[in-house]
């Protein structure tokens, strides 16, 4: 896991569930623990989004032995009427940075 932010109080402009999802994004097969850890989440926060993901159809898990793999739907529009029309694609290119970057450009140089 690439270093994990330190912790934040006070507002943000992501929410968990974006957050959650862009993780998941960004390593497909990655565990709930190392999702909460970089999302600065419980566990248990963290399996809540996920089922919420799930049961409105922006995310889909396959188990393989003790091993889930995530598939997100890059279709699926966002929720709430203000982003009407906006794909958890598009939102994913604003949050998921390609991992080759975020080491030659992180993020505050």
């Amino acid at each position: 896991m690439v270093g994990v932010p330190e912790s934040h109080t006070g507002w943000t402009f992501i929410t968990s569930h974006a957050r959650v999802l862009a993780v998941i994004a960004d390593n497909p097969n990655v565990r709930i623990r190392d999702i909460a850890a970089r999302c600065r989440l419980t566990e248990r926060a963290v399996a809540r989004i996920i089922a919420d993901l799930e049961q409105d159809g922006y995310l889909s898990r396959t188990r393989d032995g003790r091993t889930n793999t995530y598939r997100i739907e890059p279709d699926k529009v966002l929720r709430h009427p203000a982003e009407a029309g906006l794909s958890v694609a598009a939102l994913l290119s604003l949050l998921v940075q390609d991992e080759s970057d975020r080491t030659r450009n992180p993020v505050g140089s």
